[in-house]
């Protein structure tokens, strides 16, 4: 491993927030505390996805569900294709650079996942470009959407090289460990500006046109916004020098390559339903049940962004542990474990309850997804609890163990959905199938680490935290169910109420008080400490 290949006193990564490493700082010890200081920002950074969930309905709104859908599948794809051609770079970037030995180092770090993250995708966007109006016909769209096939594919497939900028660029500022620089980055720019943009055209009638050319739009400003605040933390001085295949040089790209096929199959998991109901149903149907799909998966992107957010801090964090001492890594993959079952599972209790109050802010026709919905929720509550392990794996285990999970993720969605879909909805069955997927998925590095590394998350803390915290689920669960008999404009409120009362009570009543202390000022400003 690149670690081992170090030497004891070698350069140590800073502190988080700080924009330089130093040559004489020693290596901070990482601890629970060390977590929840980087989860609080990048959760906030992470309410990108909140703000994207309430515009959907809007989107909905203004360009049809069919015509959302269009939208949906070409992102959808977009996702597929940055996931492939980034060859693995923004996950490299969390195994290297919190292991390299000084400023150089990390900016050859960049500089690889630059050149081997962002051009593939330039090349690929370009010849998408060249032949759109082969491809055009392989999308199921309504008959009205039909002619802003091809324009569309040409203007929007210019997102894939801002995308794939964008994310090597977010990963390399939480590499240093800086884990709220995305906060204006995924809030303001990326999603606000993007519904902002997407009104303005609207209202200025470009159409569904004008919702591509808004996502653009936001995207091109949070590249920019990029390039700023990674002058803070790299040396761009360092960035335009080397490039010979320096040792590190190698190591991030064989480290990406290494990751890249877990990263693709996860990615699968996420954005290949919205492309196969798309092909399995034709016409308006197939765009309808695109959207209908991403609607849920949105939804349930709610649960999803707690293990995001877990998985952002705890990649750099335990490769640093890693560096100094394997009993640090011991330590913050238990407490992340609970931390994130006592958040995840009553959150996803309350959501799946009360999802027929939450579809009703998409429409009527929103309601055939309520059951893709309460399917993903748990599945992603499951994947939250089970899937902290996925990026502890990455960088203390060799590479060669990153393809066993996704690969028998894979073989089970498959199987599950040979056998599942044709006997029951299109919808409901892909979703199945997907959900099984990504639960065993989730759950294979647990056990790699459990049996390869001896490494596991269930001390003898936790047994009292899971009892607690599934008695505070099935409670706040029975309550939100109550409460969605009520009128909508009642029930959701009432919801969310439930939901954040659900959260609260579990951090307080389930998580030990070395946990809830470890919150500091966030901990006692909500009264879980007493």
């Amino acid at each position: 491993m690149f670690a081992n290949a170090k030497a004891a006193g070698g350069r140590a990564v800073e502190p988080l927030g700080a924009p330089n490493m130093s040559e004489e700082t020693a290596q901070p010890t990482v601890t629970s505390r060390s977590v929840a200081k980087g989860l609080g920002t990048t959760v906030l950074a992470r309410l990108g996805a909140v703000v994207e969930i309430v515009a959907q309905p809007l989107y909905v709104l203004m360009f049809g569900l069919a015509g959302y859908g269009l939208y949906a599948v070409l992102w959808a794809t977009i996702n597929l294709l940055e996931n492939i051609f980034d060859l693995g770079m923004t996950s490299a970037m969390q195994r290297t650079v919190p292991q390299s030995a000084s400023d150089a180092e990390a900016a050859a770090a960049l500089r690889t996942a630059m050149l081997f993250g962002v051009g593939p995708c330039l090349v690929v966007a370009a010849l998408i470009a060249i032949f759109a109006a082969d491809l055009a016909p392989f999308l199921n769209v309504a008959a009205h959407d039909r002619p802003v096939v091809v324009p569309a594919i040409q203007l929007f497939v210019w997102a894939l090289p801002l995308w794939a900028f964008v994310e090597v660029a977010t990963s390399a500022m939480r590499a240093r460990m800086v884990f709220g620089a995305e906060i204006r980055l995924r809030i303001v720019w990326e999603q606000i500006m993007r519904l902002v943009f997407a009104g303005l055209f609207f209202a200025g009638g470009l159409g569904l046109k004008g919702l591509f050319i808004a996502h653009l739009c936001s995207l091109a400003i949070t590249a920019a916004l990029c390039i700023r605040l990674l002058a803070r933390y790299y040396n761009f001085a360092d960035l335009w020098r080397g490039g010979r295949g320096s040792e590190i040089e190698r190591h991030t790209f064989w480290a990406g390559l290494s990751i890249l096929p877990s990263n693709i199959i996860a990615r699968l998991f996420g954005d290949a339903p919205a492309l196969i109901l798309n092909l399995l149903l034709p016409g308006a149907a197939g765009a309808s049940a695109s959207a209908l799909f991403t609607i849920a998966r949105k939804l349930s992107s709610v649960v999803q962004l707690v293990r995001i957010a877990f998985v952002y801090v705890m990649a750099p964090l335990a490769a640093s542990a890693e560096r100094e001492d394997r009993a640090q890594v011991a330590e913050i993959y238990a407490y992340a474990t609970r931390l994130i079952s006592a958040i995840a599972l009553p959150l996803a209790a309350v959501l799946a309850a009360g999802s027929s109050s939450l579809l009703s802010l998409f429409g009527a026709q929103a309601h055939i997804a309520q059951g893709a919905v309460i399917i993903l929720l748990f599945a992603r509550a499951l994947e939250a609890v089970l899937g902290i392990s996925q990026p502890v794996l990455q960088v203390v285990a060799a590479f060669r163990h990153q393809l066993t999970a996704a690969i028998l993720g894979v073989i089970v969605a498959i199987a599950a959905g040979w056998l599942i879909v044709g006997r029951m909805d299109e919808l409901t069955g892909v979703t199945l199938a997907m959900s099984m997927g990504l639960v065993v998925m989730a759950g294979i590095p647990m056990l790699q680490l459990a049996v390869g590394e001896r490494l596991h998350p269930f001390d003898h803390q936790f047994p009292v935290v899971a009892l607690r915290g599934l008695m505070i689920t099935l409670a706040a669960g029975a309550l939100a169910l109550l409460v969605s008999r009520l009128p909508d404009p009642v029930a959701l409120p009432l919801i969310v109420a439930i939901a954040v009362a659900a959260i609260w009570s579990s951090l307080r009543f389930a998580l030990p008080h070395a946990d809830r202390a470890s919150l500091g000022k966030t901990g006692r400003k909500l009264r879980l400490i007493s």
